[in-house]
């Protein structure tokens, strides 16, 4: 089957490069996409922007290169797609709660048609010439609850709960997405299979057991769901709980807590760390006591020690000082408000939310995040005593490395659109 890839060339706000260069679940969303569709696919085209489709008789699976996607829901779309007569197109309504409370908002990428929501998702059986008709897809979401509210502080909130779909797909147009794509339709998605799977598979579950047995361990901490890669050196005293990953070469020290979690390869844990359903990428450091929950470090980040991110996206190549707070809770208000694809407020249908940090950034010390804001890549900031707080979003022009004698010591890396990189030092 032919695979033809269209290009969002859209740069995603605060990093300045687009979904596809992005990473998720600890690869580039491009990697992604082209990992779950080599069991069905042959070969591929990748058009150029607005290029029309190109004539062909052959089976094609077309898809925008914003898309996150697993096999489960590709799967699905191929198995309902390919015992229709005529070309498929991926659709959605309301009443699927994944779609409903996670993908639509922020979202710019979706074609309402009546009461169906169509994603750049489309199954030809025959080339590229008839026109596609919607074909539902269900994502199978279950409600798993994650944070607890007080009554006191939300009136209308308890427990708040993520719609945690079997199938997954989600249109990256905003940093809150890539936050969904890993940790909510990734991790927690993860989790709800495995469950499934021990639930209905009987051997599955044996073999899950027999091992733990083997091992003389705990089911959650045994190797049957928790995967470790080579020459990796792990303290006796970290605890380790499944379903996690780990990559080649990684360091975890003593009494480190690990749940849940993706670690790639490279990647230094120190003492007292504890990560809890994150995604921490290739060649990240977390010095002692520094703690993730529900948070994505891409490639080659530093989280220095006594750091807390909760809910939180922070760019490749970004430094963020050692006790810094990133805050994920409104404490007067309900839904976060965060940015869409057009740099606009919107709702994120968010109650709990943290921050977003950009590639190539440093933070220094001590700061304070309030949730939902931004901080655009290739930014500097310094310790000083008069912004301890940051309560709004910070652009490249609020950089502090603008007032300094000897600007060039940091270097512009992802220009916005229509700018140029600078090439100095």
């Amino acid at each position: 089957m032919l695979k033809i890839i269209l290009p969002s060339r859209r740069y995603l706000s605060p990093f300045n490069e687009p979904a596809r260069d992005l990473r998720v679940q600890n690869k580039p969303l491009w990697l992604v996409q082209r990992d779950v569709l080599s069991p069905f696919t042959e070969h591929e085209i990748e058009l150029e922007q607005d290029a029309p489709l190109p004539e062909t008789r052959e089976a094609c699976l077309v898809y925008r290169d914003n898309l996150f996607f697993d096999q489960e829901f590709i799967q699905e779309f191929l198995n309902q797609a390919r015992k229709k007569p005529h070309p498929s197109r991926a659709a959605f309504t309301l009443q699927d709660a994944a779609f409903r409370e996670h993908c639509l908002p922020l979202s710019t990428s979706y074609t309402q048609a009546g009461d169906l929501y169509l994603a750049d998702l489309w199954y030809y059986p025959q080339g590229t010439q008839e026109e596609a008709q919607p074909l539902l897809i269900d994502m199978q979401a279950r409600e798993i609850g994650y944070y607890h509210v007080p009554t006191y502080m939300a009136l209308e909130k308890g427990d708040l709960v993520y719609q945690v779909p079997l199938r997954s797909l989600i249109a990256i147009d905003s940093w809150v997405h890539i936050f969904i794509a890993d940790v909510v339709f990734g991790l927690f998605s993860r989790s709800a299979r495995f469950e499934n799977r021990l639930k209905w598979d009987a051997w599955f579950k044996l073999g899950v057991l027999g091992r733990a047995l083997y091992e003389g361990k705990q089911v959650l901490e045994c190797s049957g769901v928790v995967s470790i890669g080579k020459n990796c050196v792990i303290d006796p005293s970290a605890t380790i709980h499944g379903p996690t990953s780990i990559g080649n070469n990684c360091t975890i020290g003593a009494g480190a807590v690990v749940e849940n979690c993706i670690i790639g390869d490279n990647v230094n844990v120190s003492q007292g760390c504890q990560l809890m359903l994150s995604v921490v990428g290739d060649g990240t450091f977390l010095p002692f006591r520094a703690a993730l929950f529900m948070t994505t470090i891409m490639e080659n980040g530093m989280i220095a020690q006594n750091t807390c991110l909760q809910m939180c996206v922070v760019g490749r190549n970004s430094f963020i000082g050692a006790g810094s707070t990133f805050t994920d809770f409104n404490l007067l208000s309900a839904s976060i408000k965060a940015r869409d694809a057009h740099g606009q407020l919107g709702d994120s249908n968010q109650f709990v939310l943290g921050s977003c940090v950009g590639h190539n950034c440093r933070i220094g010390s001590g700061v304070v995040i309030h949730p939902a804001r931004t901080i655009e890549s290739d930014v500097v900031l310094l310790p000083r005593h008069d912004r301890w707080v940051i309560d709004r979003d910070v652009r490249y022009e609020d950089s502090d490395h603008h007032h300094l004698k000897r600007t060039t010591l940091h270097r512009r890396l992802y220009p916005r659109p229509g700018e140029e990189t600078v090439h100095t030092w």
